[in-house]
């Protein structure tokens, strides 16, 4: 259990767009580079008082990159705190130690919110070995090391949790979108199937008649050249809607030869392939990719004491079965969510079928039918 957690974490990617600085952050600054003088002034019990207030100064510094490069300052202030300590320890001193400094509890927070799996790794290793040698080098009692490291710990878990709800916010809203888009589909494929049947009922007409009638045949084109005109402006327009507001990356879609990246990720997924699979169209493996990336999310979040999530990509022929199943204890899945319905409608509009439920035995399994290309209407 421990190790497929900490194989999640670090399969964990950063979280998206850390928000740039902003006036809050320059006066965060400000007041602790005056805190930090003021107070290396002004306190008489400080030990060591040009180092405290540089490493309080630098600190302070440092808060400006705590959302875009948490793990670097993390490893900066946190670093110097392990080297002041060990020297205290070294020399036999007690250890400096500036109020102004309470600001680091702003970077485990920032690590948590913004950073990596491998960085919130990394970064609170450094973190736990600062709070150890912090407790050793000055041991006030038990309690108030427990205190001391509940707060500095506390912040990483409200981050946790803000982070959470944020990626259940972009997933629900992306969502929403691939929804609205699809209808958008369906409403193109509407509009030019009708247009495309008028210029070839009329192009049919005017082949009829064209010998005997070629002012008829002269009409017939131009009717033609105006259903054309009009299919391409609606073509423009729906095109234009369908097209990313520019957040997404410009890179290709993903198809077959992405699903073992998408397998490795996951510890317990377990892959299998078989049949002809290499000429299926575009579309059908990215739909393929899609359902299985989806299934796979859902059987993690809401497969309770799953140990194992089986795909099976199989060929029959003229079409294609994926099949996920995992042997959990599937839980009350969100009826408001919009994954098990967009992966249904994805299959319907590739003319294919999906079904989702329990398995008779035990888990949870999802089973799509497609053909191996999209479906011609």
């Amino acid at each position: 259990m421990v190790r497929t957690a900490l194989r999640s974490l670090l399969a964990e990617p950063r979280a998206p767009q850390p928000p740039q600085r902003v006036w809050r952050d320059w006066a965060l600054v400000a007041g602790l580079l005056i805190a930090a003088v003021l107070e290396g002034v002004f306190r008489s019990d400080l030990v060591w008082r040009p180092v405290g207030v540089a490493v309080a100064l630098v600190t302070a510094c440092a808060m400006l990159w705590r959302r875009t490069h948490p793990l670097a300052v993390v490893c900066a202030v946190f670093g110097t705190v392990i080297v002041v300590d060990i020297v205290a320890l070294i020399g036999d001193r007690t250890p400096f130690g500036l109020y102004t400094m309470i600001c680091i509890i702003l970077l485990p927070y920032a690590l948590a919110r913004w950073g990596s799996g491998r960085d919130i790794l990394i970064g609170f290793a450094v973190i736990l070995v600062a709070m150890v040698l912090g407790i050793v080098s000055d041991f006030t009692g038990y309690a108030e090391a427990i205190f001391g490291s509940i707060f500095l710990l506390f912040p990483a878990t409200l981050a946790a949790a803000v982070r959470y709800r944020g990626t259940a916010r972009l997933r629900e809203r992306d969502q929403v979108r691939l929804r609205e888009r699809e209808q958008l589909a369906r409403e193109l494929h509407d509009t030019v199937a009708h247009h495309v049947s008028a210029i070839v009922i009329r192009a049919q007409a005017g082949q009829a008649v064209a010998a005997g009638r070629p002012e008829a045949a002269v009409e017939a084109l131009a009717v033609i050249e105006s259903e054309g005109a009009r299919t391409l402006a609606e073509l423009r327009t729906m095109v234009g809607v369908l097209r990313d507001d520019g957040t997404a990356a410009l890179a290709p879609q993903p198809g077959l030869a992405d699903l073992q990246v998408l397998a490795d990720a996951q510890p317990r997924v377990e892959l299998t392939m078989s049949g002809a699979l290499d000429d299926l169209g575009p579309a059908v493996g990215a739909a393929i990719y899609r359902i299985a990336q989806e299934s796979i999310t859902n059987a993690t979040r809401h497969a309770r004491h799953a140990t194992r999530i089986e795909v099976d990509l199989t060929s029959y022929g003229e079409t294609v079965r994926l099949t996920i199943h995992d042997d959990g204890e599937p839980t009350t899945m969100n009826p408001s969510g919009y994954g098990l319905p967009g992966m249904t409608e994805r299959a319907l509009l590739l003319g294919g079928t999906l079904a989702a439920g329990p398995d008779p035995h035990r888990g949870w399994t999802v089973t799509a039918v497609l053909p191996r290309t999209a479906a011609r209407q």
